[in-house]
Order: C-alpha cells, then sequence, then structure tokens
C-alpha cells in the first residue's frame, strides 16, 4: 500500500497554481479537438454538445469510482489500473476532492519489434463535489492494487449532527 500525497487547500483560490495549469490545459485541449471536430463536419448540424463529449472521451480518462458517506467522513474509491503512486495528485477543498494522474506508453528498444500494443498515454481526472464539507487537513489517500482510497473526514460540527 502506496501513500499518495494531498494537496489540502482551504479553497479553491488555494489550489496549487500547477493543478489549475493543468485543468485549464485539459479544458483547452478538449475545447480544440471538439472545435476541430465542428470544422470536420463544416459546422451547423446541432452536433456541437456531440463533438464536445467525444472531445472529452478521447482526451481525459474518467475511471469507475464510488462514494460513500458516513457520519464521520466521506471515502472514495477510484479504480486507478496501471497509475503509480507518483503519477496521481489529489487536491482536497472542503466541498470537494479532485484526482488527476497522467503515465505514458513506451516501447523499450526498437518500435519495429511491436506487433500490437493498445497502450497509449493517458490523463485521468475526476471531480467529486461532496455532501457534506470536510476538514481538508485531515484528508488522506492510499493507493492498493490499483485502487485509490481517500478518506475525508467531515468537518467536526457536520460530524457531530449527523
Amino acid at each position: 500500500m502506496s501513500q499518495i500525497a494531498v494537496n489540502k487547500c482551504s479553497d479553491w483560490a488555494s489550489i496549487p497554481q500547477t493543478v489549475l495549469d493543468k485543468i485549464q490545459d485539459l479544458s483547452e485541449t478538449i475545447r480544440q479537438k471538439a472545435y476541430n471536430l465542428f470544422e470536420s463536419r463544416n459546422g451547423g448540424d446541432g452536433s456541437e454538445v456531440q463533438d464536445w463529449l467525444e472531445a472529452e472521451r478521447d482526451t481525459v480518462w474518467v475511471p469507475t469510482s464510488e462514494l460513500v458517506e458516513s457520519a464521520q467522513d466521506l471515502r472514495a474509491k477510484i479504480a486507478v489500473p496501471g497509475f503509480d503512486a507518483k503519477e496521481i495528485e489529489v487536491s482536497a477543498t472542503p466541498d470537494e476532492l479532485i484526482v488527476r494522474a497522467e503515465a505514458s506508453h513506451t516501447h523499450e528498444g526498437e518500435k519495429a519489434n511491436v506487433a500490437f500494443c493498445e497502450f497509449t498515454d493517458k490523463t485521468l481526472f475526476r471531480r467529486f463535489i461532496l455532501p457534506a464539507r470536510i476538514d481538508v487537513d485531515k484528508v488522506s489517500a492510499t493507493l492498493d492494487k490499483g485502487i485509490l482510497q481517500i478518506v475525508a473526514p467531515k468537518l467536526a460540527q457536520q460530524a457531530a449532527a449527523a
């Protein structure tokens, strides 16, 4: 089991600029791909939403996940097969969790020797808007057998009220 560092942010304004820049870059990549799809159809037929969704699917991998709430905490489990702990970035604000990861695939030696390969570079992005406020200073994350688990204790007054 590997510990994952958590960016503990009191609000959106305190999320590290590198995380915000990467989110902005993803948004711009999706926007450009969607526009290119629109242009390739000569535009105008009402499929702009489909273009956006296709561009999003081509750019970002959204893993299967679950978010479970108890009286004391919120627990997120995210399937991240093939990612190492060092490739995963978790950010927590009082109202949300953001999980981002990047992995690349390369072949050792000559590419000409590869008869078949479906591995690709991939970017994972998942944002959970939480049903209760959390104590960001106590959020922890671990990776075990391809499952990222985030434990986010609720703020004391909310946990007591529940």
